[in-house]
């Protein structure tokens, strides 16, 4: 027991950001797909993906902050800390928001699975985008945000 405690203790940074980032894309999913089956594959590509995005971004600064990296930043630190986050996560968003635009509007047109399974290929291409959206903002939580001082 003590040496799972132990293991816990020494990578509970990166288990944590594991957890609670995993947490955030099930949350950015699921609201995708909410907008998807609510109004439809082009709405839930387009505006819905910016709309679930910046709900993510808040559930995504709050956990971060208190649980992964436990800033203890108050005052004007603290709303430099949220600006930086918040800009990062913009930037990882637009990533998002491109690879889901060239997936679904450009290259699913194309594919046959695409054409005959539309909102199954539109959820394939967020979940592959968000893989690559959760490494690039542990990078930038880790090395720009969230640094040890």
């Amino acid at each position: 027991m003590q040496k799972l405690k132990d293991i816990i203790q020494k990578y509970y940074e990166g288990l944590a950001y594991l957890f609670f980032g995993g947490a955030a894309t099930l949350l950015n999913l699921v609201v995708f797909a909410g907008f998807q089956a609510a109004f439809g594959t082009d709405f839930a590509a387009g505006i819905g993906n910016i709309l679930d995005n910046c709900i993510c971004i808040l559930f995504a600064y709050w956990t971060n902050r208190t649980f992964v990296f436990k800033s203890a930043n108050k005052g004007k630190a603290a709303w430099a800390e949220f600006g930086q986050f918040v800009s990062c996560r913009i930037a990882t968003m637009v990533m998002d928001q491109v690879i889901i635009w060239l997936g679904v509007s450009l290259l699913g047109p194309h594919v046959a699975f695409a054409a005959a399974n539309g909102k199954l290929w539109a959820m394939g291409v967020k979940l592959f985008s968000q893989v690559i959206v959760i490494v690039s903002n542990y990078v930038f939580s880790k090395l720009f945000i969230f640094k040890k001082k």
